[in-house]
């Protein structure tokens, strides 16, 4: 008899993120991300204990590669867009996995570790424990709305369309906007955006 293949962590996030890839998050179950691994169902069950627990592997493996110090020799809100950046970047190569991130925005250890710099970043740059929180939240929400709009609703899709397409006479600064909007590149918004919120964090009290 064949010894039973022993499957790392490493291993299940592969083959869930493979099928996330090929299928969508809608394709990802127990039995498809076991037929990827060539086991049984069951014995998926030995290594993780259900699917959300497999989410959260994934997750972790999206962000494996994100470098969380932060950008050496620039002001802090440089710093903190390096860092929002860098998130960004490794989100791209897998955007089926977007919704994800804010689910398990929480409980992943990479995501966590992400945070812990940031804190550092805002300590550093004298914000107190309280504004500090206040600045996490509105950086991670920031994060994970703009990644969504990008991947899930961008600016050059249908939606942008139909405004633009809105009668002018009824709707002339949404038709008009709209139509300015379907030209704006996806990470000239990212950016444009970030700036707008690290701009209200400088002026802020800390």
């Amino acid at each position: 008899m064949p010894r039973p293949r022993s499957l790392t962590a490493r291993h299940l996030a592969t083959a869930a993120l493979t099928v996330i890839d090929r299928d969508g998050l809608a394709g990802l179950s127990m039995r498809a991300v076991a037929t990827e691994l060539g086991i049984a169902t069951m014995s998926l069950y030995r290594y993780v204990p259900d699917r959300e627990a497999l989410e959260r592997q994934v997750v972790d493996l999206v962000l494996d590669g994100v470098d969380t110090a932060p950008p050496a020799g620039q002001p802090w809100q440089r710093q903190l867009a390096g860092l929002l950046e860098r998130v960004r970047t490794a989100v791209a190569a897998h955007p089926g996995a977007v919704p994800l991130t804010v689910t398990h925005r929480h409980t992943s250890e990479a995501v966590r570790q992400w945070s812990e710099t940031v804190l550092g970043v805002l300590a550093a740059a004298g914000f107190t424990p309280r504004r500090r929180a206040l600045a996490l939240r509105a950086l991670l929400a920031y994060l994970t709305g703009a990644l969504q709009n990008e991947h899930l609703a961008p600016l050059a899709g249908e939606a942008t369309t139909a405004l633009a397409e809105l009668p002018p006479d009824a709707y002339p600064l949404l038709s008009g906007t709209a139509s300015e909007a379907a030209r704006v590149p996806a990470a000239e918004e990212f950016r444009a955006g970030l700036d707008l919120l690290l701009s209200g964090l400088s002026a802020a009290p800390r």
